[in-house]
């Protein structure tokens, strides 16, 4: 039964408060996750490139640092889930924020490969691993008070905005680079304008920190402090974790397939200009960004189920007709911005039900470590090296449909991993 005062911490004032707070938050770490591949190419030329080597290899190199940090996401995600578990929500939220925020910040500030040789993508790497440990405890913190906070039957909704503030935060990131890109010349680019996206996290971070610091605890959490319950068996937990990972493999790898490596494919295979390239990743992301919020509205109605299942499939019948539209050199610049903006909508039939989906799978002692875990492995594994995979399959097999070929078969995943999904699990209540 509900107490007054938990139903006075659901109010809807605390509920726009947790909302806005996990959603700002939430910009800042894909803000700046999206810059780092947005400037992949020049951060490979500044950091991965001694004398002698070639550009393909720096930017393999700059993949395998942008893979390792998502590797150190699950540990992050078991280390911020359990303090979110066992002490909050709010305490979670708020370490990680500041810790992405000092990482981010300084590697705007590290010398490169030029000034300190060798040294310098060893700092690189080193501030990446801080970012994936930030950003695995993020997603499980920001998701569960989300949706703790949630009314009755709006859990999709308040859970989407999870995934909507992500593409507002790579927006955020392609808008920095199109803009500095428009503005500097391209040796100004390369020898210091990149670092400006980076700076800019310190003050987004420290907005973010305030709007944290004035956070309350969830009720659900606060209820399961008053009243613990037994844990559920470990073997379950485990079960949940994977299959979780595989019902949003698809949304991960064709997420950071066309939305963050498509940048770097399109100058190095298809020998686009940066600006052609972030053009067409900035419509991607806008395709996303509108799809999303809608989709997880419609999962309240319909469930979790069809919605998802619809954008995994889409994926699976059309990655590789529109990769060949966009490889087409007598298509219009009109239909291929069509179709990257398509690509972007369809991945936001994933993401907009994706966060609520997680959190019905765990109950409330384990949600932070359960979904964060899920996410992190499955982001790990699918997002952290699409780019490298896909860079080096490119290089070594001369096929420019890669890309295509790696969405389309993790969707095609998902899609069975996403119908042993229960039809009614959007109105049951949260465990």
């Amino acid at each position: 039964m509900t107490t007054s005062a938990e139903r006075s911490e659901a109010s809807p004032v605390r509920s726009r408060r947790a909302l806005l707070a996990g959603s700002v938050g939430n910009f800042v770490e894909w803000y700046e996750f999206g810059v780092y591949g947005y400037f992949a190419t020049i951060i490979a030329a500044n950091f991965f490139t001694p004398e002698g080597g070639s550009d393909v290899e720096a930017l393999v190199k700059t993949y395998a640092s942008f893979a390792l940090a998502f590797f150190f996401r699950p540990v992050g995600a078991a280390l911020f889930g359990r303090i979110g578990d066992r002490i909050g929500r709010r305490p979670t939220l708020i370490l990680v924020i500041g810790l992405m925020t000092l990482a981010t910040t300084l590697i705007g500030l590290l010398p490169t490969y030029a000034t300190v040789g060798a040294l310098a993508p060893w700092l690189l790497t080193l501030l990446r691993i801080l970012q994936g440990l930030s950003a695995g405890g993020e997603f499980g913190g920001a998701v569960s008070l989300m949706t703790e906070f949630a009314p009755p039957g709006r859990r999709g909704l308040y859970g989407s905005w999870q995934s909507f503030t992500v593409a507002l935060g790579l927006l955020g990131g392609a808008g920095a680079a199109a803009l500095l890109a428009t503005v500097l010349s391209e040796a100004a680019l390369v020898d210091w304008g990149w670092r400006l996206p980076f700076l800019l996290t310190l003050p987004l971070g420290a907005v973010a920190l305030w709007l944290r610091l004035r956070l309350e605890e969830t009720p659900r959490f606060r209820e399961a402090e008053a009243a613990p319950a037994a844990p559920p068996p470990t073997g379950e937990v485990v079960r949940a974790i994977v299959l979780g990972a595989g019902r949003i493999m698809g949304w991960a790898a064709a997420g950071y397939t066309f939305q963050v490596v498509l940048p770097s494919y399109l100058q190095s295979s298809l020998n686009a200009s940066f600006r052609e390239a972030l053009i067409a990743t900035v419509l991607a992301n806008l395709g996303f960004a509108a799809s999303i919020i809608p989709a997880g509205l419609v999962s309240d109605r319909v469930g979790r189920r069809p919605v998802m299942l619809t954008g995994a499939a889409l994926v699976v019948l059309l990655a590789l007709p529109l990769m060949n539209l966009l490889q087409d050199e007598g298509a219009s610049a009109a239909a291929k911005g069509a179709a990257v903006l398509a690509a972007g909508a369809v991945v936001g039939l994933l993401a907009g039900p994706g966060p609520a989906m997680l959190a019905e799978m765990f109950p409330t002692s384990v949600r932070c470590t359960g979904l964060g875990l899920a996410y992190a492995l499955s982001n790990a594994v699918f997002s952290g090296c699409a780019g490298l995979v896909i860079t080096e399959l490119i290089k070594r097999t001369g096929s420019v449909d890669i890309p295509a070929y790696y969405a389309a078969a993790t969707c095609a995943v998902s899609v069975f991993a996403l119908l042993t999904l229960r039809g009614d699990d959007h109105r049951r209540p949260l465990r």
